[in-house]
């Protein structure tokens, strides 16, 4: 059946608020000073200080604050992408291009403007290229996600408007366990897509100085189910009028088709997803230093749902209506060292380098599309300073090359090398009540495409400075940058189909470097029982660099273009959290967050695509020796500030429910989780998604979660 083109795309830029930590998410905030080793909890207000582990920051204190989801609330909310385990944080959505592809979404940024890194460095994968790519971090086997912002990210790249999300596993480990053999693991199911999945991992000591790792995980979901219609109204009605029109002209069988489309509800046709991996690593670690190494790898097979009239014309001049799906495989080998250097001007050196081969298929039935097969390396060294009187810092070097090739006739960017190079330094200074951080990088880069004759080169400064002032148990500062960002490769190089985002796409080889203001306002309070953060940002752009729908039709596909221009983008953020009453050794506390984000493409050019709208999200908790109870009811506003060709979103009300029971007091180690998600099973769509209009998020999902640890 081919349908008219219906343009309903909707896809996104946001930003990920690190701010305070929501209770749903366990975090904790607080200086990362002195203490190294302080333990772990599941307490919101717990007075042991933040651990940031990201190599490299895990003595700084990050002014604008620190966030981390670890223990029983990363085994309940773990999902199989990234992006869908963090959207309740403040600032935070995800870009939900399909329950196998979701990656974080910061403020309204995304892709580029956003590092997603792996134990420090880059996933070296594609994810960051194109919303349909999966995030190559195993969900199941990471112990713990960590969110960093403030001048303290320019240490990842000039790039990270929206911050950086690390994501740790124990790979590499970084210590000798006291056990003759240690085990972590986790299960759950969830009903809303059938949803099967186990990871566990394996520490054994050979020796007082050398331990070895094993982990693995698998996953398998069929089509996950939804509330309601599949398609959006809009989308609905499009497809309603286009029977109508084939009732009228007696085109009976496609009318037929159209409408059955139209009404289909329930599970979201090739949505499934199947996913394993496996990992080894060694480390030696002693009192002088450490170095280790680990070879993983990821394997994902997931459906990509179908844009209503996005098959396209073929050679032959038939249309393809066959699903498309996307098998992927990462092979990576990463090396981790530190070396103590005294006491001199540096106490550490530490080594972060990987390497991964990674292939992708997107798949037309059992038809090969499109192959992409990339090879990256990415390596950075620091020295870490020791602190003198209150001054402390890093510094170091950072190199990153990728070779991606595009195998396939609808391969729609040529094959293309990067590489970049860059040096940065952070440095912090404390004194009585002030806390001060700048932050210096210079980033350059080179994009080839052979086959085009194209080369281009970029050189970029940024810096950042910020500053902090203790009044007792509240916290006020400031943060401004300067950062700039090259293009990337598919921003200047595409120029074709894409049947995985079933669009036309095309780029534009003479686009400059992006820069940007960033400006930050914040106040954080924090004491036993009341906390609360309220953040105000601005970015203000030069050569703004964005994809949008045409209104064009290639191929049968509708076109989407990057363009540049300035823009303007500005926002607010609140978390906030009380400690109510106590019964006995029972807690009740209150909770909430709530985001918005504004961003315009200056000279009346519209909206800047794909932005969450205002979200409001409440909880109520009590916790518990043993048992930990929590409601929560999170309110999303509809969006109707959007780009030329994008869909409104309407707003929907999530009403959720989590118990989690630790059988032995004792050990929280062990627990057992239950949860009931979106309660009344309502029809919830992102605005930042390019699939919203026809992949909704889930239904009503009631998920059983083990984890142990031992």
């Amino acid at each position: 059946m081919k349908i008219v083109r219906f343009h309903v795309f909707a896809a996104s830029m946001t930003a990920l608020s690190v701010a305070l930590s929501v209770p749903a998410y366990a975090q904790q905030t607080g200086s990362t000073g002195a203490s190294a080793a302080a333990p772990q909890t599941d307490d919101f207000h717990g007075t042991e200080e933040i651990v940031v582990t990201a190599p490299y920051v895990e003595r700084l204190d990050i002014l604008s604050g620190t966030s981390a989801v670890t223990g029983d609330v990363l085994a309940e909310k773990t999902r199989a992408q990234l992006g869908d385990i963090l959207s309740s944080l403040p600032g935070v959505s995800a870009t939900s291009f399909s329950p196998g592809a979701s990656r974080p979404v910061l403020r309204g940024y995304q892709g580029n403007r956003v590092a997603v890194l792996t134990d420090g460095i880059g996933n070296i994968d594609a994810s960051n290229t194109s919303a349909d790519h999966a995030v190559t971090i195993d969900t199941l086997t990471v112990e713990r996600i960590e969110v960093l912002r403030g001048p303290a990210v320019l240490l990842f790249g000039g790039q990270a408007v929206g911050g950086a999300v690390n994501a740790l596993d124990k790979r590499i480990p970084r210590a000798i366990p006291d056990e003759a053999v240690h085990v972590d693991a986790l299960a759950g199911y969830g009903s809303a897509a059938h949803d099967w999945s186990g990871g566990a991992s394996v520490d054994v000591p050979l020796t007082e100085r050398v331990v070895v790792h094993l982990d693995g995980s698998y996953r398998n979901s069929d089509d996950l189910r939804t509330g309601g219609y599949i398609l959006a109204p809009s989308l609905r009605a499009e497809v309603l009028d286009f029977a109508a029109e084939e009732t009228s002209e007696g085109n009976l069988d496609e009318a037929a088709e159209a409408r059955e489309l139209a009404d289909q509800s329930g599970r979201i046709p090739n949505s499934a997803v199947k996913s394993w991996t496996a990992a080894g690593g060694i480390a030696f670690i002693d009192d002088g230093g450490n170095m280790g190494l680990s070879y993983s790898i990821y394997d994902t097979n997931y459906g990509i749902p179908a844009r209503p009239g996005s098959g396209h014309a073929h050679g032959d001049g038939g249309e393809e209506e066959a699903p498309v799906t996307i098998g992927m495989r990462q092979y990576r080998f990463d090396v981790r060292g530190e070396l103590d250097l005294g006491d001199g001007v540096f106490e550490k050196l530490r080594l972060r380098a990987g390497y991964a081969n990674y292939s992708h298929t997107e798949f037309e039935g059992d038809e090969i599309g499109t192959i992409f097969n990339s090879k990256g390396f990415e390596g950075r060294v620091e020295f870490i300073q020791n602190d003198r009187g209150g001054w402390r810092g890093a510094s170091g070097a950072q190199y990153q090359s990728r070779n991606l090739d595009a195998i396939g006739a609808e391969a729609f960017v040529p094959p293309n090398k990067s590489r970049q190079f860059g040096l940065f330094t952070l440095q912090e200074f404390t004194t009585g009540n002030l806390d001060a951080e700048v932050a210096l990088r210079f980033d350059t880069a080179e994009l080839r495409a052979d086959i085009l004759g194209i080369s281009r080169s970029f050189n970029n400064v940024s810096g950042a400075f910020g500053v902090g002032y203790h009044i007792g148990d509240l916290k006020i500062g400031a943060n401004l940058s300067r950062t700039g960002r090259a293009p990337a490769v598919e921003e200047l190089f595409s120029n074709g189909p894409h049947i995985a985002t079933q669009a036309f796409e095309v780029g534009d080889p003479l686009l400059k470097s992006e820069r940007a203001w960033n400006g930050e306002l914040y106040a954080r309070y924090d004491t036993a029982n009341t906390a609360f953060n309220l953040t105000l940002y601005t970015n203000r752009f030069d050569n703004f660099i964005y994809e949008a729908e045409t209104g064009a039709v290639e191929d049968d596909l509708p076109v989407f273009q990057y363009f540049q221009n300035d823009a303007k983008v500005w926002g607010v953020e609140f978390q906030g959290s009380q400690n109510v009453a106590r019964f006995g050794d029972v807690d009740l506390k209150v909770d909430a967050v709530a985001d918005y984000t504004r961003a315009k493409i200056s000279g009346g050019a519209g909206n800047v695509p794909r932005i969450p709208p205002l979200r409001v999200l409440g909880g109520v908790e009590l916790n518990g020796t043993r048992l930990d109870l929590r409601g929560e009811v999170e309110w999303s506003d509809a969006q109707t500030k959007t780009a030329p060709f994008e869909t409104a979103t309407n707003g929907f009300t999530l009403v959720n429910a989590t118990a989690t029971w630790r059988p032995f007091d004792s050990d929280r180690n062990i627990a057992l989780i239950a949860s009931a998600n979106n309660i009344f099973d309502v029809v919830a769509r992102r605005s930042a998604s390019f699939t919203k209009d026809f992949v909704p998020l889930s239904g009503r999902d009631f998920r059983l979660s083990a984890r142990i640890s031992f």
